[in-house]
């Protein structure tokens, strides 16, 4: 499986969080297959956004695009850090 850890900040949660609902088909329709948002403990706009791909040229290809620097723009977010990330292991505890 492969993965997208997105770290940034927003300058609203609720106003980014419409937004980001707003393109859940987008995203689906890009190779996104599944995500967690979570925040920081006591920062709440910055966000981690942690999702599985279909594959890493997928979701580059999708982050990178005019289209999604206009979303990101409009969502308030700031400085996002994108980490692609490739599955070694996983288990339960």
């Amino acid at each position: 499986m492969q993965y997208v850890l997105i770290i940034h900040e927003v300058a609203d949660y609720p106003a980014w969080k419409k937004v980001f609902d707003d393109a859940a088909d987008i995203r689906k329709e890009a190779g996104e297959r599944s995500y967690q948002v979570l925040k920081y403990e006591n920062e709440p706009n910055k966000i981690v956004h942690f999702s599985a791909w279909t594959a890493i040229a997928d979701a580059k290809k999708f982050f990178e695009s005019p289209k999604l620097i206009k979303i990101r723009a409009e969502a308030g977010v700031k400085s996002p850090d994108f980490i692609y990330l490739e599955q070694l292991e996983s288990g339960i505890l």
